[in-house]
């Protein structure tokens, strides 16, 4: 998937940002800018003037202007804005400048989990303590994944059900082990049959099918590394022998296990 690609690739740089209370005044001037404007509006609304096109941006709206885009905009007096508001360089990790791939204006709605991180940006970008400029650069990406999941990657938009969240953090930490529905259930404190259905809900998976995949890429991994064999690769990722596993593999992955191990090793 090309959005999907272009997202991974995607390096920014924070050159200004703004937790904006508008006045009755506030305006911007007419200008081109020479950065991307990504703002979060949480309360109130605004107009907008973005290449000659007159945009609304009210609470819950997701608002990006790419570089080189003539921008101005002025508040409702009535209806005065809050927002959280990044300007900065959006470029591949070539080096090569690139436009942010989200549309210029998008209704995500209130999301708390965004806006504590906007929080926590906050409170980066006021102390500036020692390295505040990379954990505000992460902080800010761990922002952008978010509004790409809302946005490109409709199917991983929800927030899971803290249940479901537990069940996931301990298949990360034990995907070589033994797992199964029953005692994934229990762990919940939920039936099996309403687990099994509630995991698919949640995660658009069976358990089996979720549990496959960690394991499947954790191998992938380690057989890319060029350090371990099949067989040991396989034990290592919970795999109950070789031959179910390579034949898992090679279903999913389209080539064989060893074949991924002497491509690796060239």
């Amino acid at each position: 998937m090309a959005e999907e690609e272009a997202c991974n690739d995607l390096v920014v740089e924070i050159e200004y940002y703004n937790h904006r209370i508008c006045t009755p005044a506030w305006t911007i001037i007419e200008q081109r800018i020479r950065f991307v404007d990504v703002t979060y509006i949480i309360r109130g609304s605004a107009e907008y003037m973005i290449n000659g096109e007159k945009v609304t941006a009210s609470a819950g709206d997701l608002l990006c202007i790419q570089a080189g885009s003539l921008r101005s905009a002025a508040s409702h007096p009535d209806n005065l804005m809050e927002c959280y508001s990044v300007n900065g360089r959006v470029s591949d990790v070539s080096g090569k400048e690139m436009e942010m791939p989200l549309p210029l204006l998008t209704q995500i709605g209130m999301q708390q989990d965004i806006i504590n991180l906007y929080q926590d940006l906050n409170a980066t970008w006021l102390l500036r303590d020692p390295g505040y400029v990379m954990r505000a650069r992460a902080l800010y990406m761990i922002i952008l994944h978010r509004y790409f999941q809302l946005i490109l990657y409709k199917d991983y938009a929800k927030n899971h059900d803290n249940r479901i969240q537990k069940v996931l953090r301990y298949i990360i930490n034990h995907y070589s082990e033994p797992l199964t529905v029953s005692g994934m259930a229990e762990m919940a404190g939920l039936s099996s049959l309403y687990f099994g259905n509630f995991f698919r809900q949640e995660t658009g998976l069976t358990f089996k099918q979720y549990l496959t995949s960690i394991r499947l890429n954790h191998a992938e991994d380690m057989l890319a590394s060029g350090e371990y064999n099949v067989n040991e690769v396989a034990e290592a990722c919970g795999f109950p022998d070789i031959y179910y596993f390579s034949k898992i593999f090679k279903k999913n992955r389209g080539i064989s296990p060893s074949m991924l191990i002497y491509s690796g090793k060239k």
